[in-house]
Order: structure tokens, then sequence, then C-alpha cells
């Protein structure tokens, strides 16, 4: 059969499946999560699962939900959009869940959201920043913020002389990752539009280890800073390799960078470089204090973004399936899609009519091998 029939005869019949889901066996609402437990962005998939299994003990043990306790059904994809897809079937299919929160890379989102919406089964990506995911339907929700406001974001903060300043900038990103390519174009765009010049940009490939030849290449056009809007790994190696050649610039990149890998795996070669973020684990907001410290009890580290993101997008599940009072899809759907101004730890969210959520970013710079906060930008 040819694969776009093929597709269409499988999305088909998910279609079939939309009928009310029991929730679970017994007393409990079966939750599907899909994350990257092993392969090249295992960090973010286990913080996440953290942050999700810390959000639902909190409920549960605040009595659950609708009389019931919640239990998550957990599938690690390898950090594969293939196996993102295979993990979403079988938490639709097999384990019968009523919801599904995952992924944190947008690739794998993509993959996973046209199962979910063909089952009328909602998902909510904890921190799949790339515009597209939401647009794959209407059951499809994210908790955080786009790349459509990230780039921008990264694109004044290097351009603004009250930040950064400069004009002449490079770009090295990742050409087969959804995430990278996303934040390429609105940061190019943004740079441009204000008077900016991207005067050199090179690609690469998710587990490349060698950077040499983009580097030189980009090395030779003089930019005064370099935009890298890809994963903790390459990212890493790319500073070190960056360093090495005398390129001194500072180097800035999204929320893909925020792994303790990252510092792990560049050394010194990151300091004085920046990202943008979901939020500041240092942030003396109390909220934010207060799982911090959760966390670090629970698990013996500091969270990283991913799980802020993961903590607020199960927390505003189960806020929704407490309003919706049934397990039904499209009610939880339409508890979901009514989310306003709901408490978390990454700020306040409210989801706007293409189920995207409305919330500030924060710029970090590193120092002393910490991350500092530097400023707070609000979406138009």
């Amino acid at each position: 059969m040819p694969r776009k029939a093929l597709v269409g005869a499988v999305l088909l019949m998910l279609s079939g499946c939309a009928a009310p889901r029991p929730g679970g066996r017994e007393n409990v609402i079966l939750i599907g999560e899909f994350g990257s437990l092993t392969g090249s962005t295992a960090t973010y998939g286990i913080s996440t699962k953290n942050a999700i299994e810390m959000a639902v003990d909190g409920a549960n043990a605040a009595g659950g939900v609708l009389g019931k306790k919640i239990r998550v059904v957990v599938e690690d994809d390898q950090s594969r959009p293939e196996e993102a897809a295979n993990a979403v079937q079988k938490l639709i299919n097999q384990d019968r869940v009523v919801a599904i929160l995952g992924e944190v890379a947008s690739s794998r989102s993509l993959a996973g959201a046209p199962y979910c919406q063909a089952a009328g089964v909602p998902m909510l990506s904890p921190s799949s920043t790339n515009p597209q995911v939401t647009m794959k339907g209407d059951y499809i929700f994210r908790a955080c913020f786009t790349d459509d406001f990230q780039g921008k974001v990264a694109g004044q903060f290097a351009t603004d002389p009250k930040y950064l300043g400069v004009k002449r900038l490079a770009i090295l990103y990742d050409v087969k990752n959804d995430y990278s390519k996303g934040l390429r174009d609105v940061f190019s765009a943004y740079v441009k539009g204000v008077g900016g010049r991207i005067v050199a940009e090179g690609s690469y490939s998710e587990g490349d280890r060698d950077f040499w030849a983009q580097l030189t290449t980009i090395k030779a056009q003089k930019p005064e800073a370099i935009f890298i809007p890809g994963y903790y790994q390459e990212v890493g190696l790319a500073a070190r390799q960056a360093r090495e050649l005398g390129i001194a610039v500072p180097m800035l990149g999204g929320d893909g960078w925020d792994s303790p890998a990252l510092i792990e795996v560049a050394g010194e070669a990151i300091e004085g470089c920046y990202m943008t973020n979901h939020y500041f684990v240092d942030d003396p907001n109390e909220q934010v204090r207060k799982f911090v410290q959760a966390y670090k009890k629970h698990y013996g580290e500091v969270p990283d973004a991913l799980a802020a993101t993961a903590y607020d997008a199960a927390g505003m599940l189960i806020a929704a399936i407490k309003r919706a009072g049934t397990t039904e899809g499209k009610a939880i759907r339409d508890a979901l899609a009514a989310t306003k101004d709901y408490p978390g730890v990454t700020g306040n969210i409210t989801l706007d009519e293409n189920r995207n959520a409305k919330k500030p970013a924060v710029v970090l710079k590193i120092e002393n091998g910490r991350w500092q906060f530097v400023t707070r930008l609000q979406p138009d």
C-alpha cells in the first residue's frame, strides 16, 4: 500500500476509537506519557518524567481526581520520532489512556500528535515550542511559549542596544530538527527586520560531532555573535570547537541548551553565553522556590526548565480533568482549552485560541559555570 494510503488507513482506524474512555481499571485514571528516557536527549525525558511523577503524587496525596487515583503509563521513545509515533499508538490503543503528556522535542510531538487528534485523546506537550505542533488539531495543546516568540526574544536580545546590541550575526542549526529550524527561521527574520545581517550560516544533523568546517566558514565572516538553536550535546561540542578555532564572540541559544550536560560537554567554552528559557531556577518567587526544593529532595538534583514545564503541564491536565468532571476526551479537551491564569512554576498560564501558552521568557547568562538571570521579556 502506498505510504500516504497506509497513514490514512491508520488514522481512519484510530478515528473509530474515539468513544469515551473508561479512564483505567477500578479506581484509577490512566494518563499516558511519551518521552526520551534513552537516546540523545535523555536528560530531557528523565527530568520531564520526574516532574510529572511529582505532580501526580501530589494530586494523589491530596485525594486524587474524581474520586480516583491517577496513574501515569510511561513509554520511552528513545529520542526518535518513529518510536514516538509507536509509543503514542500503544498508549491510545492498548493502554486506553484518557490523555497524553509529551513530548519535549517538537519533532517527536509532531510524530505523535496526528494519532491523538484522530483518536480524540487530548495531548499536552510540556515544552515543544515549534508552532506546527498545535496546528495538528484541536486536541493538541502546549504548556510553553512557541518559537515564534522565543526566536523573537533571542533576536531582540541580540540586536537591542539595551542588551548585546550587535548587528552581524551567524547561525549554526540542526537541519533535520523542527525545533532548530523553526528557531533559526524566526531569529533570522527578526534580525533582518531590525537592520541586522546574517553574515554566515552553517548546518549539521543531530548526532554530529565535527563542526570544524562550518565554524571555519563562520569565523571568516567575523560575526559579532553566533546563534545555535540546538540541543545540548551538539551545542557543547560546537562551543568547544569554536573556542579552539579562536572564535571568542558570545553564543546564544534557546531552551534546548538547558541541561547539566551542556556545561559538562562544553566546559569553559560556554562561559559568557546566553539562552532563552522558561524559568530561572534561582528565582526568589515562592512557588519556584518550593518546586525547586521539592524536586531536589525527591531526585537529588536541580530541576531544569523542562522539569518546570512538565510540572506545569501535569498540573494543568489534572486541573482540567477536575473541571471536566469526567474522563471523556472531548470534555477534557474543552476544559484544557478554557485554561486561564493557571498558577504555574513558569508563570501564570493562559491558553490562547490556538491552544498555545501565553507567558514570558527569561534570558540567562552562564557565569562561573552557573546560569544567571539577565532579563525577562513579555509577549506582545
